[in-house]
């Protein structure tokens, strides 16, 4: 009889997904033979924004003491992240200078691009490519002299140039001057995006050099916090469409880790459930994230992400995100008689959660408005710094800088520090630029009154219930005859609008225009379920997964709603971080050629130069062998040293009196594969 040796576990894997709210840790043993894998242990602890390395060493170090394994045994760590889709969602980011090259001041009229901008500087300068790659004449003259100035005012830059996608000279040039008088970070359009469309290109340029200061911390805390552990292994990061990248790949291309999170979450609802058709719905403490999965895969959006309201170029899991969470801001719809509960977008740091980090500061507070005669226009709400590094102060108006001042680390009633209705707009302005949070009532302080959770402080949460609860309708009587009362109003609120918010998904993957037709008063009352001689009812065509820590407290009224069965999984709290080891790695590059004169082929790649041939099948040949080489360098850098590479090539032709007329071809090679791990 032949003896069979006991096969060796597979190794460990560490999954990281740093939220809004919530930093997750899941420790998973890779599949090995006929043993799969599975979840050794998980854990989770506060993201605290002022210094990420102290949540990601809380839940880290609670996962390693439950699992009682040896850190240096950890053959790879990766992690996902919401802290880029929050903070585009919360309008939050460093102060950036967009230069534009080629453009003129209309063409911030497209695209959003003059909103994305709000008050951070702008400069333009002559230059710029035609379709072609034929250059007009550069002149960085008026940038150079204004980088002195501008280097002190800002945490870094973003360079468009007109047609850089297909020759990105004058970027480059911009960028290199820029770092070398500077020595701040510097994104090129071309890094990003190989597409046509300036004006949405220069607007995920701006986007990614005001993520970048913020996931450098979260890597830098990150690799700081494994070293100190002991854990030396790779460090990979999800990008949007799921697939994985190293840490140094992520750092210069943040944009690209925009719903990181939601699309591990997809990865580890597949994975935990087997389900290959389903609607998934993250919930977590600042957004809810909506997607499809169809036979076992999420849906791409090929044409770029939407994230806050604005249209990227980065291609991601055609996700669907809404200010809508745990600790979205509660308020009342004003000037009505019988004024509805809103929900978001904003996320407030919840009542609990301030009073249980602050301590009787914030009670004694909100006790102080209770004994007022009359309920308060800013009652319930603080100001309190979010502990980032001053540098990230620079640029600020006398006015910011002098409420940024009176706010220290201890919350202040608004009450207290606002003596003027213009300083609003000027707190508001703190908070989109990431350095003030407010604290105020939000859903999950409603839970805590009403014993459905309890891990914050319940005390702080019931006196904003009583604040809120005693506040007039347009009649002038109290919105809630309890406390109680309105924070159950509130949950019911949050799971309906969760409902919406889903239709309002699937219906737009339908084809349809998805916040109108949720809206339409047939399916609002269908939703309802108000039955008259009409009846009308509405269903989804398959179940929905839902994930989050707290979407069994959610959820679970929604199936009605719905019409489907809700599916949330054993681990449904930490699909993100269990999503962010089971992932691939996967990049791409482009190359287009065109014909700027008969029997001119012109090739255009990455940061290269174009180059002319004379013969179509040459230049295909080129460009093909070209983007291999690329797409493999990028691999390497992307954390994989078994990549396969496929090329895809669209040609695109015409026949003009029987003669077939090149017009253009894409070239596209992808390469993926596992992340290398530790020896």
């Amino acid at each position: 009889m032949t003896k069979t040796s006991p096969q060796s576990p597979g190794p460990l894997f560490l999954g990281i997904d740093t939220g809004g709210t919530y930093t997750d840790a899941v420790l998973w043993r890779e599949a090995t033979g006929a043993t799969p894998g599975a979840v050794v242990a998980k854990a989770k602890a506060l993201t605290t924004r002022h210094d990420l390395a102290v949540g990601i060493s809380g839940a880290v170090d609670r996962v390693l003491e439950e699992a009682r394994v040896d850190p240096a045994a950890i053959k790879l760590a990766s992690m996902s992240t919401t802290l880029a889709t929050n903070a585009l969602v919360e309008g939050q980011g460093g102060r950036v200078a967009l230069v534009m090259i080629g453009f003129s001041e209309t063409d911030l009229a497209r695209d959003g691009l003059r909103t994305a901008l709000g008050t951070d500087p702008v400069l333009f300068c002559p230059g710029g490519h035609d379709v072609h790659g034929r250059a007009a004449e550069l002149d960085l003259s008026g940038l150079e002299a204004a980088l002195p100035e501008l280097a002190a005012s800002v945490s870094g830059f973003a360079v468009c140039a007109y047609f850089a996608t297909r020759n990105p000279a004058h970027e480059l040039a911009a960028r290199d001057l820029i770092r070398e008088r500077t020595g701040l970070p510097v994104t090129a359009s071309h890094e990003l995006s190989a597409k046509l469309g300036g004006p949405r290109r220069a607007l995920t340029t701006l986007l990614n050099a005001r993520l970048i200061s913020m996931i450098d911390r979260l890597v830098a805390a990150t690799e700081g916090f494994l070293e100190r552990r002991n854990i030396a292994c790779p460090l990979m990061v999800v990008r949007g469409d799921g697939a994985l990248v190293s840490a140094a790949f992520a750092r210069a291309r943040p944009i690209e880790t925009i719903l990181s999170g939601p699309a591990a979450s997809l990865v580890g609802a597949r994975h935990m459930t087997g389900l290959d058709d389903a609607v998934v719905s993250d919930i977590g403490g600042t957004t809810t994230d909506v997607a499809v999965l169809d036979r076992g895969r999420p849906r791409l959006d090929p044409e770029g992400a939407t994230v806050g309201g604005y249209r990227t170029m980065v291609e991601a899991v055609a996700m669907r995100t809404f200010g809508l969470g745990g600790d979205s801001e509660v308020a009342l719809e004003s000037g009505a008689l019988d004024p509805k509960i809103l929900l978001g977008p904003r996320r407030l740091l919840p009542l609990s959660l301030a009073s249980l980090t602050h301590g009787t500061a914030v009670t004694a507070e909100l006790e102080r408005q209770l004994r007022a005669p009359n309920p308060g226009r800013l009652d319930g709400r603080f100001a309190v710094r979010t502990g980032v590094p001053e540098r990230l102060a620079a640029g600020l108006t006398p006015p910011e800088a002098k409420l940024y001042e009176a706010i220290g680390a201890v919350p202040l009633p608004l009450d207290a520090l606002l003596s003027s209705t213009a300083q609003n707009a000027t707190l508001s302005r703190l908070v989109a630029r990431g350095l003030v949070h407010i604290a105020g009532f939000t859903p999950s302080d409603a839970a805590h009154v009403l014993g459905r959770q309890s891990n914050w402080d319940v005390v702080s949460a019931r006196l904003g219930a009583e604040l809120f609860a005693r506040r007039r309708d347009g009649r002038g009587q109290a919105i809630a005859p309890s406390a109680q009362a309105f924070c159950e109003r509130v949950l019911v609120a949050l799971t309906r609008q969760s409902a919406e918010v889903i239709l309002e998904t699937a219906f737009a993957e339908d084809g349809l225009d998805g916040a109108a037709t949720v809206a339409h008063a047939l399916v609002q009352r269908a939703v309802d379920a108000n039955h008259g001689i009409a009846r009308l009812s509405v269903a989804l065509d398959r179940p929905v997964i839902g994930l989050g820590a707290s979407a069994g407290l959610h959820y679970a009224g929604l199936a009605p709603l719905l019409g489907n069965d809700v599916v949330i999984p054993a681990d449904a709290d930490v699909a993100n971080a269990l999503g962010a080891v089971v992932g691939q790695v996967r990049v791409s590059a482009e190359a287009m050629i065109t014909q700027p004169a008969e029997g001119v082929f012109r090739l255009s790649a990455a940061d290269d130069a174009p180059r002319d041939f004379g013969d179509e099948a040459k230049a295909l040949a080129q460009g093909e062998a070209r983007i291999r080489a690329i797409v493999a360098e990028r691999a390497l850098a992307a954390g994989t040293d078994t990549a396969e590479i496929d090329v895809a090539r669209d040609v695109q032709t015409s026949i003009v009196e029987g003669q077939r007329m090149f017009i253009e071809a894409r070239l596209v090679a992808t390469a993926s594969g596992r992340p290398r791990i530790a020896k």
